[in-house]
């Protein structure tokens, strides 16, 4: 495994990384429908019967046939099932929801109705038919929804209308945090050559919102500035773990050790350094499980900024193929001021969405090393290499991941 590469092309390491782990996209399980949630589907939804599976009335009032009066000759209710309206000039009172009994011609509503002293109904029936027709909303075995959907309480109420107890899901892939620098404090204010580690206690909640597992006990660190103390991290974390994601030592300094331990993992790259600016270097690596099933590495810059970077470039979609969704999109929005390029490598431009989602103005303080822009931010501008982004022109913008309510 050589650690000399050329940069890869930005839009190229996404779609490596997305294709890496969709090749490896664990087992499908079984989980109950509350448990489903934010999970992904491993198989198409399809519907178990017709819906409606029988006529359902739609209005609480009368199922009547033949010419009026009526003669009312029972009632059905929401759960019951009524006998066939057998003669002319008979009805049923039913109520919304209920099954609507064979024979019956027209619903007619309960306060378009009269009822004469000897009890017959008389009316007048909407020329819209007042029920819902057998398979009106989905047939017997139509695919409703394809696999590699996100599962979300709209899904799980769709699955329970068809009768589904259990869904068949991705197995969500689990996630370990490696801080790497002697440098690093865990606690209390920065000072005297020491930096507060801003991405142990961060990066978790970014894997976490990409459908990762991530136990407090898989953050580990400041490991040692060591070869023997990160091999030590990286095997101990590898027994649990689908994924481990590194900060810092991705460089080739004196105290930088993550390529050597890869190396002696028998790791192979699938990305190694990335042609985007903010977030040089960052790495992407396969490393062999005893099970037979590949775990993987994402190097992480340690600056903080350029961290969330390879995140969002390398892990996000890593994540989506593990779980068996479709690759990231990432949707068009204004420029709202010129935006420069950086040469031969896409810029990534923290920028702050209008209220309508459609303008993008990017935000101060974006220096590799900080997060005041972050914080204030919902993505990047993308300005793809050798080009500019100029006030009103449209731009790709690739989002953060954000939970619903987040930074409006």
């Amino acid at each position: 495994m050589s650690a000399d590469t050329m940069p890869v092309d930005w839009e190229q390491a996404r779609t490596l990384a997305y294709q890496a782990g969709r090749a490896a996209a664990g087992p499908a399980e079984p989980v109950s429908l509350p448990a489903a949630d934010g999970r992904t589907l491993a198989e198409p939804l399809r519907a178990l019967t017709d819906l409606p599976a029988f006529a359902t009335s739609s209005i609480d009032g009368w199922a009547v046939r033949g010419p009026q009066p009526w003669r009312p000759v029972g009632r059905v209710l929401a759960g019951g099932v009524a006998p066939p309206l057998a003669a002319d000039g008979t009805c049923v009172e039913i109520a919304t929801g209920a099954m609507v009994p064979a024979g019956a011609e027209a619903l007619l509503r309960i306060e378009e109705s009269t009822r004469d002293t000897a009890g017959l109904v008389t009316g007048t029936p909407r020329a819209a038919a007042e029920w819902r027709l057998p398979g009106e909303e989905a047939h017997k075995d139509e695919e409703l929804l394809p696999a590699g959907t996100a599962v979300d309480p709209a899904v799980i109420g769709v699955a329970a209308t068809c009768g589904y107890e259990v869904l068949n899901v991705f197995a969500r892939p689990r996630a370990a945090v490696l801080v790497f620098g002697d440098e690093l404090l865990t606690a209390g204010p920065p000072g005297a050559g020491r930096v507060r580690d801003s991405l142990g206690p961060q990066v978790p909640g970014w894997l976490r919102r990409g459908g990762a597992v991530v136990d407090p006990a898989a953050v580990t660190g400041p490991v040692q500035d060591t070869l023997e103390a990160h091999l030590a991290a990286l095997r101990g974390a590898l027994t649990t773990a689908d994924l481990v994601c590194t900060t810092g030592g991705t460089m080739h300094g004196p105290v930088d050790h993550l390529h050597p331990a890869l190396a002696e993992l028998g790791a192979e790259y699938i990305v190694n350094t990335v042609a985007v600016r903010p977030g040089f270097p960052m790495l992407l690596a396969r490393i062999p499980g005893a099970d037979g099933r590949p775990r993987f590495l994402a190097g992480l810059p340690g600056n903080p900024q350029s961290a969330i970077i390879a995140l969002v470039t390398l892990v996000a979609p890593l994540l989506a193929g593990l779980q068996g969704r479709p690759a990231p999109t990432m949707p068009q929005v204004e420029a709202a001021t010129d935006i420069p390029g950086r040469g031969d490598f896409t810029h990534l431009v923290l920028a702050h969405l209008d209220r309508s989602g459609r303008s993008a103005t990017p935000v101060g303080h974006v220096g590799s090393a900080m997060l005041r822009g972050l914080s204030n931010a919902q993505g990047f501008v993308v300005v793809r290499p050798g080009t500019r982004v100029t006030a009103g022109e449209s731009a790709s913008f690739l989002q953060l991941p954000l939970v619903p309510g987040e930074r409006p």
